[in-house]
């Protein structure tokens, strides 16, 4: 049996088309740029979309090695993404922070995985989400729809998720250019030196364990900058705040262990078992959240409030401090 791909024209169907500028003083490839604007579009599929005649730039169809100069107009014909036939829609709980037809915030609870991956494609947030969100399906691919960032499964608070094509794109750029703001929370094990600092350590698979991360080598890893700022003393125990710089897999957690004050209850990076009580997992939580609203321009902050488990350990230190 031969199946056809599907023939899209550029301004007919379903599809949205997004118009771009480039903004840059010296040229760049068309494809290069456009992967560049869209993280979770490859460079090979965006070629393919150029090829179909689905991308134009000052209103003539674009060629993949087309040089953009600055001022240029680009037109971005994205045709629907193929269905999601094995993710179910699923009623679930959300405690959601704001929500309008272009972006919703959601305070995360631990124990909560944000997107489908083979073997676990039922229960996450992505499910949740495609019963609240009956236009999500639309946006960004097949595991990940309107995912803008994400949380690890134990760790809780802060994440956007995008309602359109456009605001995914944009706060997309926000998270790359660093003008959104994320702020974390953790109890660590010891009392790092000094009051404040500064954590860069590249990041990549762990060279053993390969379902672990770790600071590796700039050739091996991806740069990764953690700030850290310490909000209390505890004993045994400290209270830090956390800024990002980048957003790799695990930062906190893998710069937190290599700094030698791995997050508690953080079992896979930490190996201390003997805990002060019992927690769901590493006591990581996303607190605020800072963006502009991509179509309002309006800038806005979300707060998530402190997990139960995350304010009885501190009760419990305080009071034993």
């Amino acid at each position: 049996m031969i199946s056809e791909e599907p023939v899209y024209i550029f301004g007919q169907g379903p599809g949205e088309l997004l118009k771009l500028e480039y903004p840059r003083e010296f040229p760049m490839r068309l494809d290069r740029w456009l992967a560049s604007q869209r993280s979770e579009l490859s460079r090979a599929y965006v070629q393919k979309f150029i090829d179909a005649g689905l991308v134009r730039v000052n209103g003539i169809p674009g060629r993949a090695k087309t040089p953009l100069r600055q001022g240029d107009d680009i037109e971005f014909w994205l045709p629907p993404p193929e269905p999601l036939p094995y993710l179910k829609p699923e009623k679930m709980a959300l405690d959601v922070l704001f929500e309008d037809s272009h972006l919703i915030v959601i305070n995360k609870p631990a124990g909560l995985t944000v997107h489908p991956a083979p073997g676990n494609r039922d229960g996450t947030l992505v499910n949740g989400l495609l019963h609240h969100c009956k236009d999500l399906p639309g946006i960004s691919g097949k595991l990940r729809p309107g995912i803008v960032h994400r949380l690890d499964k134990d760790t809780t608070g802060c994440i956007v998720i995008a309602k359109s094509q456009e605001a995914l794109v944009k706060l997309q750029d926000q998270i790359q250019k660093r003008i959104a703001t994320r702020t974390y929370l953790a109890v660590v094990h010891g009392a790092p030196k000094g009051d404040e600092g500064v954590f860069v350590g590249a990041i990549g698979r762990h060279p053993v364990d390969r379902k672990k991360y770790a600071v590796v080598s700039d050739e091996s890893g991806r740069h990764a900058t953690t700030h850290w700022q310490l909000v209390e003393r505890l004993s045994d125990y400290s209270l830090l705040r956390f800024k990002l710089d980048t957003g790799r897999t695990h930062q906190i957690r893998v710069h937190c262990a290599h700094m030698g004050h791995p997050i508690v209850g953080d079992r896979t990076y930490s190996r201390c078992r003997n805990l002060p009580i019992s927690l769901p997992g590493q006591i990581l939580h996303a607190i605020q959240l800072g963006l502009i609203h991509p179509v309002t321009l309006k800038r806005m902050v979300f707060d998530a409030p402190l997990p139960d488990c995350f304010q009885k350990l501190l009760s419990f230190l305080r009071q034993r401090n």
